[in-house]
């Protein structure tokens, strides 16, 4: 057991809720691991109904510290294994691969409260859920090219997914957007205040088998949504797959959003960001969401490899100096093959496969 992550069962509702609030409870693997054990569990219990995830307030009430719902994955983790032998980073995905495709497949409904920031780890923990509830103080984003990552945890199955080009975009920009963005597109299916979460939460915990009739009953018209005055523009200038076509039509534009995205992709991996792009190609082409998450597994050993990685975890979270250096330093330098063998499978032994018994139609 573990104190990071708490996960209980009242009333017919098994609860998962995140307990790491000053590291905006980031994902560690023991905390993946404590979820697959509770959803498993909660799986073959005929008593549990539903599913609800959240994140535990700052036990001293402080605001900086109840402002997320997760914040990503463990990177600092991450990158002291990349700087070593990668085994404890490899370790990590892949259970943290195994969490988000067993949320994904599971067999009871479940009900992510996405209220505050949603980013990385976050995303991967959220999207997969039935219900997704956002509000006015969700941010949301995958914001892994600024790192020299990629959009992993399910990014290749779900962004190609969102509407018009709005995936790409966030997949290359790592933009944030607002609870509102997220109602307009399709990332949460509900939006609801945050100060009455806590009674809409009493009332499932009440009533669990009147979970989606609860939250339809609750759901508000959330704000106008910044991101919709912008999807002609999204859909028009990202809407090719190759990183230099989109650089050009942004340059073509000249107008002031584009010169906006133009300057946010310069601080951006060349190498990532190519990588984003066709991660997204490749998964809106995949069969099934495991499948996709292979496929991520092993863009994450190879990517852990490159230069990119520990530089941008340097560079953005351990000096935050905000000035990595690339490299390659340029699209033009980051060649096709370079992006294939980042894109080469890995070997049989080494790839990723779900938890045991875990498949569509599990429980």
């Amino acid at each position: 057991m573990t104190d990071q992550v708490l996960t209980t069962i009242e009333n017919g509702v098994g609860r998962i809720r995140l307990n790491r609030p000053k590291a905006i409870h980031a994902l560690t693997p023991v905390m993946c691991e404590a979820i697959n054990d509770a959803l498993l569990g909660w799986a073959q219990d005929d008593s549990v109904i539903a599913v609800m995830i959240d994140h535990l307030p700052a036990a001293d009430g402080d605001p900086k510290l109840s402002r997320g719902f997760c914040a990503g994955g463990d990177i600092a983790l991450i990158a002291n294994s990349a700087k070593a032998d990668c085994v404890e980073a490899e370790r990590f995905f892949h259970v943290e691969y195994r969490m988000n495709h067993l949320l994904f497949v599971y067999p009871k409904p479940i009900v992510a409260f996405i209220d505050g920031i949603v980013m990385g780890g976050g995303v991967g923990i959220s999207l997969p859920a039935r219900f997704r509830v956002a509000t006015e103080r969700t941010t949301f984003a995958m914001p892994e090219t600024g790192i020299g990552l990629f959009p992993d945890v399910g990014g290749g199955w779900f962004l190609p997914r969102l509407p018009g080009r709005v995936g790409a975009w966030l997949a290359a920009t790592g933009s944030r957007i607002d609870g509102s963005d997220c109602a307009a597109i399709g990332i949460a299916t509900h939006y609801i205040a945050s100060d009455r979460l806590d009674a809409i939460k009493a009332r499932i915990l009440a009533d669990p088998l009147g979970l989606g009739d609860i939250l339809d009953e609750n759901a508000q018209t959330p704000p106008p949504s910044k991101l919709e005055a912008h999807r002609a523009e999204i859909d028009r200038l990202f809407a090719s797959d190759r990183a230099e076509d989109i650089i050009t039509a942004l340059k073509a534009d000249g107008g002031e959003w584009a010169t906006k995205q133009l300057a946010v992709l310069a601080t951006k991996s060349p190498q990532t960001i190519k990588v984003a792009l066709r991660q997204l190609v490749e998964g809106a082409n995949k069969a099934s969401f495991a499948d996709n998450m292979a496929m991520e597994y092993g863009l994450a050993c190879a990517i852990i490899r490159r230069p990119d990685f520990v530089e941008g975890v340097r560079a953005v979270i351990f000096d935050k100096d905000n000035a990595p250096l690339w490299s390659p330093a340029t699209l033009k330098d980051t060649s096709d093959a370079m992006i294939d063998a980042i894109f080469a499978p890995l070997p049989p032994e080494k790839q990723w496969t779900p938890l045991p018994g875990v498949e569509p139609g599990m429980g």
